[in-house]
């Protein structure tokens, strides 16, 4: 009997001990938030922050919900979806340790606007309205920082959704491919690895597609040697032919 190949993606196992103090300083001091403050000042602030741990698959959060937290991943992969009129899930970005996601009313939004889902096992920190309120009442440059990043954001998520229905879907595909590689890919004998278990139904609901469509795509990209994949791993070995399909070329 054939044995199933194994993912040549290195995944982490996720231990309590790998969301220690010094990580969360670590991971907290990369924020765009907190970039501008002293080293005791970032000390502080992780303080007021707590941890939590997610599966894959599990939600943090719901789109509608009200916005009690900023969460920052710490280690994993978190995704965030966005549910369409037509019900139809698109999934946004994929985030990597360091970025943030979620908001507050403080910056803006009562409500949650998309949903957070564990996309591996992961380690995420979160802060309180009332806590962050606290930060930004004791680090002004905190305040403005955070009201211009947060609608840059809104800004990428409406760019996001205007592209699904502009570009075809082989362009939006390619997209987000070389998207994830710059974020978690990593040279390997496969090609340019990306390390994130990827599905033709995560790719579909990236590129706001069928998962037959994302196949059919898929398959004729590894036809014309532009990348490899296997069960959930994609690799790139030829990005300039992926660029030039991603900018209508």
């Amino acid at each position: 009997m054939a044995t199933r190949r194994s993912t040549p993606i290195k995944l982490e196992n996720i231990e309590p001990q790998m969301c220690s103090i010094h990580t969360r300083y670590e991971i907290l001091s990369r924020v765009p938030f907190f970039t501008q403050l002293a080293a005791k000042e970032v000390a502080k602030v992780n303080e007021m922050f707590r941890e939590y741990g997610y599966k894959p698959g599990e939600s943090i959060y719901f789109a509608g919900q009200p916005a009690t937290h900023l969460y920052v991943v710490a280690v994993g992969h978190v995704k965030l979806v966005r549910h369409t009129l037509s019900g139809q899930d698109i999934v946004l970005d994929v985030l990597t340790p360091g970025e943030f996601f979620g908001t507050l009313s403080v910056l803006g939004s009562e409500l949650y606007q998309d949903t957070a889902q564990a996309q591996t096992d992961c380690c995420v920190l979160a802060i309180t309205a009332d806590t962050f309120q606290t930060v930004l009442q004791h680090y002004p440059p905190v305040a403005l920082t955070a009201l211009n990043i947060m609608s840059l954001r809104l800004e990428q998520a409406h760019e996001t959704v205007r592209q699904l229905s502009a570009h075809s879907v082989e362009q939006r595909i390619a997209a987000v491919l070389l998207k994830l590689a710059r974020k978690v890919g990593s040279q390997q004998a496969e090609g340019l690895l990306i390390q994130l278990p990827l599905s033709r139904q995560d790719l579909a609901q990236m590129t706001g597609t069928t998962v037959e469509s994302a196949s059919r795509v898929m398959s004729q990209l590894q036809k014309e040697g532009f990348i490899r994949t296997g069960r959930q791993w994609v690799a790139i070995t030829n990005a300039a032919e992926l660029e030039l399909i991603a900018g209508g070329e």
